[in-house]
């Protein structure tokens, strides 16, 4: 039998030939899920390093930027945003800051508390490399036909609310 497995598959059958009272099914989803981010995050960090950006440095001027007009929040905010610890986030803001991509100031409605905020030179580089990580994603999703696309889509937004509490958009 010349049948060809990948991976996942591979370990699902070693794990059923030696532990047969189990399903071993969900590593069939799990598994593969956990490979692929893997997988596609090496592809999406291939366009940050074009920039000269780490993916946590894109994510937070990514944050800046998205925010809209002045592009800045507080660092807590950041890290909440972008899921890290406040420590991670001071090093991220530490190297964007002596790259020139950002600058922290004192908070003008809190006297105890900075704002980190895009510099013009910030703000082109992340227009630049969003839009070539747009490009990038979309090549990346095109690998499916459309409408497997949007039913792995939804079937993953269902997924998620499992884990994470959908909030209200912000206007």
């Amino acid at each position: 039998m010349n049948e060809s497995l990948d991976h996942v598959a591979r370990i699902q059958r070693e794990w059923a030939r030696e532990r047969p009272d189990l399903d071993v099914s969900p590593q069939g989803v799990i598994g593969r899920l956990h490979r692929l981010a893997g997988h596609l995050t090496e592809q999406l960090c291939v366009v940050y390093r074009r920039y000269g950006l780490a993916e946590g440095e894109f994510d937070v001027l990514a944050t800046l930027r998205r925010g809209g007009a002045p592009f800045e929040r507080a660092p807590g905010e950041l890290a909440a945003f972008t899921m890290v610890t406040t420590g991670a986030m001071t090093k991220r803001i530490d190297r964007l800051e002596r790259d020139g991509l950002v600058t922290r100031r004192p908070s003008e409605s809190d006297g105890r508390g900075r704002v980190v905020a895009l510099t013009p030179a910030g703000k082109e580089l992340i227009d630049r490399a969003f839009t070539e990580h747009m490009r990038n994603e979309r090549r990346l999703v095109d690998d499916l036909p459309p409408e497997a696309a949007a039913h792995l889509e939804a079937l993953l937004t269902t997924w998620l609310t499992r884990f994470e509490t959908p909030r209200r958009p912000e206007s």
